[in-house]
């Protein structure tokens, strides 16, 4: 008995403890006992270590990606294919994907009344609305702040292809700045010293440096003062380090680059895995093109797209998985909102908040399911709505933060890592 106790899944264990209790105790005690076992489940899960935070800028069409409508005239000429989890479909467009389905949870039922792109894009990042006195951060640099810094030589979090508009560390000290890479092609550039620049000149003239502030850091002992000389520092010794040659695609064989794709997203995600196997907590990779208000169906437009993110993020999942790193690595695909249901003249599809599709996968997570669902025709929430403040509770949670711990701003305002966002139990592993 104890033995096929053991070997069943976590869901039938649950259902079987679940009649169990309702035969043996009665109806009524079930409640509080299906809740702690749920709580000591939560408090033996162990945390993610590590973060790949991919964003869908542009808004991320709902109905021709992860939340088809077959047979309803919004659905256009997208059809839908089985993935791995029986009883689960997709796009035709992700068919890499569709084979990872059973690592994946799909959240159909987001949704904001932001219908702006910069607006939403820092409402899915921050958890926040954007204010004229405050910048909020982004999770890596919560992550940071919460669970300290990770590596002695590599930043904690990299932003790949990100946008300009990006809120970084926000209102948290300088320091947890995240990393820029423009072009993952060209990696993190200018690192190269030059050839008749030998170690000892290098040390000399950083020593002269030093000496040349030693007086202004000592006349003005301000924390922005402080934080540049650690700024510099820490790009001294990843210079000195031989951290660097993570950053560095040469290193990757031919045919992996060409299974990523060689666009700028597939190889964002690959350098993004090179990342992560260098153990860097946190990286996000900008994926931009998914603004599709004309000629959707084309080649060019939503096929093209969605080909480019199936390749990517569906061969990072499969790496990572095949490395074991998935089992330590929380993978987020987020967009800022969906596209209207109703095909408009232009054969486009326009802004659409009211409801959208994401999804979480691989550490901390409970992949294989759909989570809420949107209405027959793809255009409100129909079941268990999802806003962004609570889809980053769940990511936070899967990480092991402190959901409830207040962090104080240069103003002197407190802040939540998700406000008052509440994670989605049913998506934690």
């Amino acid at each position: 008995m104890r033995e096929w106790l053991r070997q069943i899944n976590e869901f039938d264990r649950r259902r079987f403890v679940s009649s169990a209790a309702k035969m043996a105790l009665g109806v009524s005690l079930f409640p509080a006992l299906d809740q702690a076992v749920r709580a000591a489940e939560g408090a033996n899960r162990a945390p993610a270590k590590r973060l790949v935070y991919l964003f869908m800028s542009g808004g991320m069409s709902h109905i021709d990606t992860f939340d088809l409508k077959p047979g309803h005239e919004n659905q256009g000429s997208t059809r839908p294919i089985p993935t791995n989890v029986p009883g689960c479909q997709i796009s035709q467009h992700l068919p890499i994907l569709a084979s990872q389905f059973d690592k994946m949870a799909v959240i159909r039922s987001l949704g904001t009344q932001t219908g702006d792109h910069e607006a939403g894009e820092y409402l899915m990042r921050t958890s926040y609305e954007a204010i004229a006195t405050e910048k909020h951060p982004s999770m890596g640099p919560w992550l940071q702040k919460h669970l300290g810094r990770k590596s002695k030589a590599l930043p904690d979090t990299v932003l790949i292809s990100a946008p300009a508009r990006h809120p970084g560390a926000g209102f948290l000290d300088p320091s947890f700045s995240p990393l820029p890479i423009a072009d993952p092609n060209r990696g993190l550039e200018n690192t190269k010293i030059p050839e008749y620049l030998t170690a000892q000149s290098f040390e000399a003239r950083m020593n002269l440096i030093n000496k040349f502030d030693k007086k202004f850091r000592s006349k003005y002992d301000d924390r922005n003062v402080k934080t540049y000389t650690d700024f510099y520092s820490e790009a001294t010794s990843l210079l000195a380090s031989g951290e660097l040659e993570a950053f560095d695609l040469n290193k990757e064989k031919n045919e992996d680059r060409d299974r990523y794709g060689r666009d700028a997203f597939g190889q964002g995600c690959l350098l993004a895995r090179r990342l992560i196997e260098a153990d860097v907590r946190c990286v996000e990779v900008n994926c931009g093109g998914w603004d599709m208000h004309s000629a959707i169906f084309d080649g060019n437009t939503m096929p093209l797209r969605a080909g480019i993110m199936d390749k990517a993020v569906g061969n990072l999942m499969k790496d990572l998985d095949a490395s074991g790193l998935l089992k330590e690595t929380l993978i987020v695909l987020a967009t800022e909102f969906g596209r209207t249901p109703e095909i408009n003249y232009n054969a486009g599809r326009d802004h659409h908040p009211a409801v959208f599709s994401s999804f979480l996968a691989g550490a901390g997570i409970n992949g294989g399911q759909f989570y809420g669902a949107s209405d027959k025709a793809g255009f409100g929430i129909e079941t268990d709505g999802v806003s962004p403040s609570d889809m980053n509770a769940t990511i936070a949670s899967a990480m092991g933060l402190p959901l409830d711990a207040i962090v104080h701003s240069p103003t002197n305002r407190p802040f939540k890592v998700a406000n008052s966002g509440q994670p989605i139990a049913k998506l934690l592993a």
